[in-house]
């Protein structure tokens, strides 16, 4: 039995490694080390030669980041993937091999709102841009594409509204116009999304959130699907011509399904050098364990809390895709079949001050910029992750004024219900 036939249950704890030959350590090792002793001369060339796989120096690659990215892009059916520093450094290593000063992309208007600043204010630095479009309207996604755009990027669950992007209509325009399109994963998982089978060419997380899930390190993951055709278009010469940075290798040419994760390795964490530390990565791959059990009760509890207070009256509404009155439940099936994640949005009476109250009244809650925890998590967008935006992009993104964000921890549900019960009756009294 190879480890495609495997369940993901059972992934989650076995893929990508082995007991440790050295040893025999049956948990992945920490290999806290910077450097790797080469066999001789012609061992150190083939290495840097991308003629042998292995170990050169640890900002490039290490054997527990390695096995944090197998065991990832096994879940997700990739056929390559990369850790590094963030999920904000996942995003520009994703875009790195495709952008060049003058391309573009085209983003969901649906987006974390630190997404939103890094797409519309810092990649200018780097002489890229961004275009938003609301990814409902597929015939505005398609005229956003002109001559320089490079890829589609979007959220599988987006934060933070808990909004689910249709990918397979996403990726069917992708296809038409012949560019990558990348998803964030990292609200969904693995285990309630694999973007891979909806058209995705790249997958990314930041692996800060569900992935550890325990709040205890930061770090990100960008999965390669091996299936776009990188030379075909002539778009993307950093992975089809020879590479000027990397002894002139043609990467897609010499390397096929592996030319982008390689050219990440080579040239991206090489030159950007935003690595994931191994303990980071150690961490991550025991939080994965047990991450389809957590992403069950996330969900399990996300739907009470949603339907409880869709009924209460201190509320305007609530944004869960998996309360039938979303005007996306009918794309949790489809898309994220085992549930609609944890994260979600609700509209409170009385406004931008009664939210603030709020915040300031939960006891089970923890009001901090993370979400993805075990804990139940609480932020009131407008005034913290959001608040660089204007008020106009605050509504498009579904961080309006008078909106609190939660992250659905495991504790029981009747705990975070009535936690949120206080809290509302002293913003609201």
């Amino acid at each position: 039995m190879t480890e495609r036939q495997l369940a993901f249950e059972t992934l989650q704890i076995h893929a990508g490694t082995a007991a440790d030959p050295a040893t025999g350590a049956r948990q992945v090792p920490i290999y806290q080390t910077t450097a790797y002793v080469f066999r001789d001369a012609d061992h150190a060339a083939k290495l840097f030669n991308l003629q042998e796989i292995g170990y050169i120096y640890s900002r490039l690659t290490n054997p527990t980041v390695s096995a944090l990215a197998n065991r990832v892009c096994a879940l997700e059916g990739g056929a390559g993937a990369i850790c590094c520093s963030s999920g904000h450094a996942a995003q520009i290593m994703a875009l790195f091999p495709l952008m060049g000063p003058g391309k573009n992309i085209i983003a969901s208007t649906r987006l974390y709102g630190g997404t939103m600043t890094q797409f519309s204010q810092t990649i200018k630095r780097f002489g890229w841009s961004a275009k938003f479009v609301d990814f409902d309207d597929l015939a505005a996604l398609e005229a956003a594409v002109d001559d320089d755009t490079r890829a589609i990027f979007c959220e599988s669950i987006a934060n933070p509204g808990g909004y689910i992007t249709d990918l397979d209509a996403v990726a069917g325009v992708a296809d038409k116009v012949g560019l990558p399109l990348i998803v964030d994963n990292t609200s969904a998982t693995p285990y309630l999304c694999r973007p891979i089978e909806h058209g995705a060419t790249l997958v990314v997380h930041s692996a800060t959130k569900y992935l550890t899930g325990n709040g205890t390190v930061t770090g990100g993951i960008v999965v390669d699907s091996g299936k776009f055709d990188w030379s075909k278009s002539g778009k993307f010469p950093s992975l089809s011509e020879p590479e000027p940075a990397y002894h002139g290798l043609a990467f897609h040419p010499a390397l096929g399904a592996m030319a982008f994760t390689f050219h990440s390795i080579a040239v991206g964490l090489r030159d950007l050098g935003m690595t994931m530390n191994p303990q980071g990565a150690h961490y991550t791959l025991m939080g994965i364990e047990t991450l389809s059990l957590r992403m069950d009760r996330h969900v399990e509890n996300a739907r009470k809390v949603a339907e409880w207070l869709e009924k209460d009256p201190r509320i305007d509404y609530v944004t869960y895709a998996g309360l039938p009155s979303s005007p996306y439940h009918h794309r949790v099936a489809r898309i994220c079949p085992k549930g609609a994640g944890a994260l979600f949005t609700f509209a409170v009476k009385g406004g931008y001050d009664a939210c603030v109250k709020l915040i300031d009244n939960v006891k089970l809650f923890s009001h901090v910029a993370n979400l993805g925890d075990t804990r139940s998590l609480i932020i009131h967008s407008a005034s913290t992750t959001h608040r660089q935006l204007t008020e106009e992009q605050q509504i498009k993104a579904g961080a309006a004024p008078n909106v609190v964000r939660v992250s659905i921890g495991i504790e029981h549900a009747d705990d975070i219900i009535a936690d949120l019960d206080q809290a509302l009756a002293a913003a609201t009294a």
